[in-house]
Order: structure tokens, then C-alpha cells, then sequence
């Protein structure tokens, strides 16, 4: 019987787990726009470093712990140029296939003679 009823706890466990992370994704803003996402990631940089040396204190690791880099990353800047590039890409796209096709045509020209 705790043969068949333990792949059930195994996947109950794993579908909560993941769940949960949705949730948790969810309700701090990472799966909303960008601006709730750039709050989300202040809010860690906020939090991570306070919790890291709590936890350090508490199983007694006084070892010096390397400095928090600086992340200068605004996802609102990425995302407003990974846009203005693929829109520049599509823009250029025919101006590009003529070129190549008169660069494929000039050196099967140069082949054939």
C-alpha cells in the first residue's frame, strides 16, 4: 500500500513546491511589467544582504564574505533596446536580402565563368 501511495506524496510535494514559486513570483511583481519588475529587484538587493548575515551569525560563519557587487541594471533600459534592435533588424531586413542575393548572384557568376 506505501508503494503506491508514495510517487503521490513525491508529486504532491514537487506540484506544491513549484506552486509555490509561482506564487511567490507572482505576488512580488517578477511576472508583472517592468516596472513593478525593477521594483522587485530593489526590494532584493534590499533584503538579501541583511538576511545573508543573519543566517551567517546563526550557524556561526563569522568568515569574511565578499562584497555585494554594484548592479547597475535598469530591465527597463534592456528591454527599450532589445525592441529598437529587432525593430532595426526588420527595418534593414530587405535592404540586407538584396544585398546578399546580389553578393550570391555575383559569385555564382564568377563560378560559372
Amino acid at each position: 500500500m506505501a508503494a503506491r501511495i508514495w510517487p503521490l506524496v513525491k508529486l504532491a510535494t514537487k506540484v506544491t513546491i513549484a506552486g509555490g514559486a509561482v506564487y511567490v513570483a507572482c505576488d512580488s511583481g517578477l511576472l508583472g511589467n517592468s516596472e513593478q519588475g525593477s521594483e522587485a529587484l530593489e526590494k532584493a538587493k534590499a533584503a538579501v544582504p541583511p538576511a545573508l548575515e543573519e543566517w551567517m551569525k546563526y550557524f556561526g560563519l563569522e568568515a569574511q564574505r565578499p562584497t555585494m557587487p554594484r548592479i547597475e541594471f535598469s530591465p527597463v533600459n534592456s528591454w527599450n533596446a532589445g525592441v529598437r534592435w529587432t525593430i532595426s533588424s526588420l527595418s534593414d531586413a530587405p535592404t540586407r536580402v538584396s544585398e546578399y542575393t546580389s553578393q550570391g548572384l555575383q559569385y555564382i557568376k564568377d563560378l560559372v565563368k
